[in-house]
C-alpha cells in the first residue's frame, strides 16, 4: 500500500488535503502521473496543512456562489448541438465537456467537466438528466436537450 496527499478532488476517493493510503499501482499509474496526488513524506505534512487551509478557505466563498449556481443549473435546460443520424442517434455519445461548454455559453456559470456525471450515457436527441456537485455538500441535478445539428 502507498500513502498519498490528494492534491485534487477524486469521487469516491476523498477532497484535496486527504491522506489516504491506496494501492501501489492505483498511485503510481493513476494519482500522481494525473497530478491528483502526491506521495507522502514527513515534510508533506506542511503541504497538507497548506491544501486545508486554502481549501476551507475557498468553501466559505464558494458556498454561496454553488447555491446560486445550483438554482440557475436546475432552473435553466442545457442545450447542446451535436451530429446525429436520421432517427435522433448520435454519432458517438455526449461528454461532460460538451455540457460544461455549453452551460459556460448560455451564461449560466462555469462548472468542472470532471464533475458532471450522467447516470445514463447520452446517446439520442431529447431531454435527458445530469448531475454535478458543486461542493461536497452541493450537488445540482439538470436538464440537458440535446438537438442535431443540421
Amino acid at each position: 500500500m502507498a500513502k498519498v496527499i490528494l492534491t485534487n478532488e477524486v469521487s469516491g476517493l476523498g477532497s484535496a488535503g486527504d491522506v489516504l493510503e491506496v494501492r501501489n499501482g492505483f498511485a503510481r499509474n493513476y494519482l500522481v502521473p494525473q497530478g491528483l496526488a502526491v506521495n507522502w513524506t514527513r515534510g508533506g505534512e506542511k503541504q497538507v496543512e497548506q491544501i486545508q487551509q486554502a481549501r476551507t478557505a475557498r468553501e466559505l466563498h464558494s458556498i454561496e456562489d454553488a447555491q446560486a449556481l445550483k438554482q440557475s443549473l436546475e432552473a435553466a435546460i442545457v442545450k447542446v448541438t451535436v451530429k446525429a443520424g436520421k432517427e435522433g442517434r448520435l454519432f458517438g455519445s455526449v461528454r461532460p465537456a460538451a455540457v460544461a461548454e455549453a452551460i459556460k455559453a448560455q451564461g449560466i456559470g462555469e462548472i468542472d467537466q470532471r464533475k458532471v456525471v450522467f447516470p445514463n450515457p447520452i446517446k439520442s436527441t431529447g431531454n435527458h438528466e445530469a448531475t454535478v456537485r458543486l461542493h461536497e455538500d452541493i450537488v445540482a441535478v439538470f436538464q440537458v436537450q440535446v438537438i442535431a445539428a443540421r
